[in-house]
């Protein structure tokens, strides 16, 4: 059922200590990749690049994005959808930070451990894909 499935372009943005970036908007409690809904008129990589903008201040040549591949989960903000998002790496030097909907940004090692609440699409299918893919690590 198409109704139920949120199509989304999201990055795994990784510094140069290795870290990666989540987000986590405003008024929830999970963190996730940085992203968005694709637009109807929009490739996913375009799509990917408006919302790195606007809700990190962060601007991509999308030439630079390396496609990873399509990647679904239940969704973490809205009961009963799926999310079906287009993932796309990205090597970042350059300072972000929070705008639009987003309330907290962090920076986490993504092979280590930590604290935080994870969106499902995050932690049982990016952050597993990025660890157990030597090829995909930067």
């Amino acid at each position: 059922m198409t109704d139920s499935l949120i199509r989304i372009a999201a990055a795994l943005l990784i510094g140069p200590d290795g870290r990666t970036l989540l987000v986590r908007k405003r008024g929830t409690l999970a963190f996730m990749q940085p992203g968005g809904k694709i637009e109807p008129h929009e490739q996913p990589v375009e799509a990917l690049a408006r919302e790195l903008e606007e809700e990190l201040g962060l601007v991509i040549d999308p030439a630079q994005a390396r496609y990873l591949g399509a990647f679904s989960a239940p969704a973490a903000n809205e009961p009963g959808f799926t999310v079906q998002a287009q993932v796309f790496l990205l090597e970042i030097d350059a300072a972000v930070s929070p705008a639009a909907e987003i309330e907290e940004v962090r920076w986490i090692d993504p092979a280590g451990e930590h604290d935080l609440l994870l969106a499902p699409l995050t932690g049982e299918v990016i952050l597993p894909f990025y660890r157990a893919s030597p090829s995909v690590a930067c």
